[in-house]
């Protein structure tokens, strides 16, 4: 596909999903969900304990190990009016961990419930931190298109991570219409999540147990780990009637050297364990062509949300690899950090995996376009499937493993 802005009306992706669909609250146990096996021809159904089985020795999975925080944080002003600041990103380009670990004041940009009840003043918070009360406060920075930066400042030895921690709730997706509850601060977390900075879960990794993970090992199924940090903008709508014209959200990733070549000895044969690992794989491949064609990644600049679709030459998912890997090697570099905002949609041409496990996603929605760039139309007869088979929809619904035959052979 090499027309720059594909034309896709979003009503062809709709469909009628009930209230009563949507999984308000987590399962008994994470591995007790449905999971629904496409393998490019059949649908049947599976439990998400079957998934080891469904696998074969040599394949790899690729997991987002990134850990949602405490992003939402609720200040009272003097009158009794309720702000609620929600944490999105970094202000600046500094790397999470490093984020994380500040102490004194950072700058984050935010969304702001009820704005127009805050005015200019600094706003207060009491916190009690290992039994010392430490006072946290928010100043209103700039304003920008469609965010506030915040300076957070506070008293006291504290890493920024610790404040969160101390004064911030996590912040489950608005379609539950609950507020945070105990049981999320765990199960809105996969078990292998390692590195702050979501304000979403991955969602397609809460299926996963210590107990299915260590099987997969024992069946000879690999596994690796990139980073991306989830944003808000996972759940923002498309509201054009083109997809043409939506506006994709940027997120930050991070990829080890290590794991890179993991990818390169998997190739044909990777599963992304949820969308957030897909979109940073194909990241990883438009990044390899960069340095193909201009010998330079130019990490500082996202992969542009319609920047696949402008390239008319059609390099291999090894050909990029093998650039990547050799642009980091050259310039002595473990990691890369990067971001994206690459949109995955129509005749899109995924380089990078034979399969997708997924859960179900909202109508019209980028994730769903996604979908449908791999299994094609198909996703309307596997998606009637699920809403007649009593699967349990979006972030804490059931799964599915997307295994079409036409990534099996092409990925050959």
């Amino acid at each position: 596909m090499t027309n720059k802005h594909p034309h896709i009306p979003i009503s062809s992706y709709n469909f009628e999903l009930p209230d009563e669909k949507i999984a308000k609250y987590p399962l008994a146990e994470r591995d007790l969900s449905k999971l629904l096996f496409y393998d490019g021809e059949n649908i049947d159904n599976k439990n998400f304990t079957d998934l080891p089985s469904l696998l074969n020795s040599g394949d790899l999975l690729v997991f987002n190990n990134t850990k949602v925080i405490q992003a939402r944080m609720i200040f009272t002003r003097a009158t009794g009016a309720k702000i609620e600041i929600f944490c999105l990103e970094p202000a600046n380009n500094s790397d999470y961990e490093t984020i994380f670990q500040s102490k004194g004041c950072i700058a984050w940009k935010c969304i702001v419930g009820n704005l127009k009840k805050w005015k200019e003043e600094i706003l207060e918070k009491k916190l009690d931190i290992n039994r010392t009360a430490v006072t946290l406060k928010a100043a209103r920075l700039e304003q920008l298109a469609d965010s506030l930066v915040i300076m957070f400042s506070w008293d006291g030895d504290y890493t920024f991570s610790e404040i969160l921690e101390a004064s911030g709730k996590i912040p489950i997706p608005p379609y539950l219409n609950r507020d945070t509850e105990e049981i999320d601060l765990n199960r809105y977390q996969t078990v292998y999540s390692k590195h702050k900075g979501s304000v979403a879960a991955p969602t397609a990794g809460l299926h996963f147990t210590p107990s299915i993970i260590n099987t997969l090992k024992e069946k000879g199924i690999d596994s690796t780990e990139l980073t991306l940090h989830v944003g808000a903008g996972t759940f923002k709508p498309v509201k054009t009637d083109d997809v043409a014209n939506h506006e994709m959200h940027t997120e930050h990733f991070t990829a080890t050297l290590k794991a890179i070549y993991e990818l390169k000895s998997h190739l044909g044969n990777i599963i992304s364990v949820g969308t957030t690992s897909l979109r940073t794989l194909e990241s990883l491949y438009w990044y390899g062509v960069r340095i193909i064609k201009n010998k330079t990644p130019d990490f500082e600049k996202p992969i542009q949300q319609w920047e696949p679709y402008s390239n008319q030459e059609n390099y291999s998912a090894k050909e990029a690899l093998n650039a990547l890997i050799s642009y980091l090697e050259k310039n002595e570099m473990s990691e890369l950090h990067a971001s994206t905002q690459i949109i995955i949609v129509g005749e899109y041409s995924i380089k990078m995996i034979k399969g997708l496990i997924t859960n179900f996603h909202q109508p019209q929605s980028t994730l769903l376009l996604l979908v449908s760039a791999l299994v094609g139309d198909e996703w309307k007869n596997i998606y009637k499937h699920a809403l007649e088979n009593q699967y349990r929809f979006l972030s804490y619904g059931d799964s599915s493993l997307l295994l079409p035959s036409k990534m099996r052979k092409q990925n050959k």
